[in-house]
C-alpha cells in the first residue's frame, strides 16, 4: 500500500474510520476516498456496485457498520443483522468484482462465545453460544469474515479479517442510550460535575471484566496489518489486559474530576462476565498497544469536553 494509492474507508466518519483517516493522512496518504451515508447508500447494492466501478480503489478498509451497546443490541436485533449484513456484503462483493488489491475487514470481539475461554483466542470462534444481548450483530460479523475468507479460498481475493476489543477515543458516540460503556460513564461523571450531583449509577455489579483499546491504536494495527498480514484466519486486536467495570467507572471518574459516590444498579444486565483477547498472535506478527488507558481516557475526556463547546 503506497502512499499515492487510492484508499477507500467505508464508515470514516465513525470512531473507527475517523481514526483510520488520521492515521493514513499521517503516513502522508493523498487519495483517501471518502462518501458520507448520505452520498453513498452501503445498503444499495446497485449503488456500491456503481461506487466502485467509477472510483476503482486500490485498497478498502472496510470500518462501515451499524453498532450500539447492550440497549441498542437488544431493542432493534433486526436492524442490527440487517444493516450490517448488506453493509459489509455490498461491499466485499464489489470490492472483489472491481480489482482491489486487498480489503480489510473490521469485525467485533462480541463475536466470541459468551463462556469463551479467557483470554479469548481466535480459534474459539463457534464454540459456543454467543452473549444473547448482541447474537445478531454478531451472527452478521461472523457472516462477514467467513464471507472474506470464503472469497479468498474460492476467488483468490485478498481479503483480511481483524477483531477489535472494546473501543474508545474521539468521536465515540456519547448517547446514553446506544453508547458504549467508556463514551456513557465520561458523559456521566461530567454531567454529575456539573451539576453537583453526589451520586452516579452505573449499570451492573461493576464485576464484569472488559479490556478496552484506544482507536487511534486499533487505527494503527490495521495499517501494519495490511501492509503486513495475508492471512485467511482472522487477528485479534487488543492490549491483551483487562479491568473490571467498577475498576474503569472508578478511573473515569477520577480523570473527569467527580467525586461523589458511585452506585452499582444491580437489575441493570452485566452482559458477557469477561471479555479479553488472546493478542499473543498480534504480538507475534510485531505490533502492540502503545497508549496508557488513564492517557487515553484523559484524551476521549477532553475531546468529549470540546466537542460538547462547539
Amino acid at each position: 500500500m503506497q502512499k499515492n494509492d487510492v484508499i477507500y474507508i467505508a464508515g470514516h466518519r465513525g470512531l473507527v474510520g475517523s481514526a483510520l483517516v488520521r492515521r493514513l493522512a499521517k503516513d502522508g496518504c493523498t487519495n483517501l476516498l471518502l462518501r458520507r451515508s448520505s452520498e453513498l447508500d452501503l445498503r444499495n447494492q446497485a449503488a456500491v456496485n456503481a461506487f466502485f466501478a467509477e472510483h476503482k480503489p486500490a485498497y478498502v478498509f472496510l470500518a462501515a457498520a451499524k453498532v450500539g451497546g447492550i440497549v441498542a443490541n437488544d431493542t432493534y436485533p433486526a436492524d442490527f443483522i440487517r444493516d450490517n449484513l448488506q453493509i459489509q456484503t455490498n461491499i466485499i462483493d464489489a470490492a472483489y468484482r472491481n480489482g482491489v488489491k486487498k480489503l480489510l475487514f473490521l469485525g467485533s470481539s462480541c463475536i466470541y462465545p459468551k463462556l469463551a475461554p479467557q483470554p479469548m483466542p481466535e480459534n474459539c470462534l463457534l464454540t459456543g453460544p454467543l452473549e444473547p444481548t448482541n447474537e445478531c450483530y454478531a451472527i452478521a460479523k461472523i457472516a462477514g469474515l467467513k464471507m472474506c475468507a470464503a472469497y479468498r479460498r474460492q476467488y483468490g481475493f485478498n481479503a483480511i479479517s481483524v477483531m477489535p476489543t472494546n473501543l474508545y477515543g474521539p468521536e465515540d458516540n456519547f448517547d446514553l442510550q446506544t453508547s458504549h460503556v467508556v463514551p456513557a460513564l465520561i458523559r456521566k461523571f461530567h454531567e454529575a460535575k456539573v451539576a453537583g450531583a453526589a451520586t452516579v449509577s452505573v449499570w451492573g455489579t461493576g464485576q464484569p471484566r472488559r479490556e478496552f483499546l484506544h482507536v487511534d491504536d486499533l487505527a494503527d494495527a490495521c495499517v501494519y496489518l495490511m501492509r503486513n498480514y495475508d492471512g485467511e484466519e482472522l487477528v485479534n486486536i487488543g492490549v491483551g489486559q483487562d479491568i473490571t467495570i467498577g475498576e474503569l467507572a472508578r478511573l473515569v471518574a477520577e480523570v473527569v474530576g467527580f467525586e461523589g459516590d458511585i452506585q452499582f444498579d444491580v437489575e441493570k444486565p452485566d452482559g458477557t462476565p469477561r471479555k479479553l483477547l488472546d493478542v499473543s498472535k498480534l504480538t507475534s506478527i510485531g505490533w502492540k498497544a502503545g497508549i496508557d488507558l488513564r492517557e487515553g481516557l484523559a484524551q476521549a475526556y477532553a475531546w468529549y469536553t470540546e466537542s460538547e463547546a462547539r
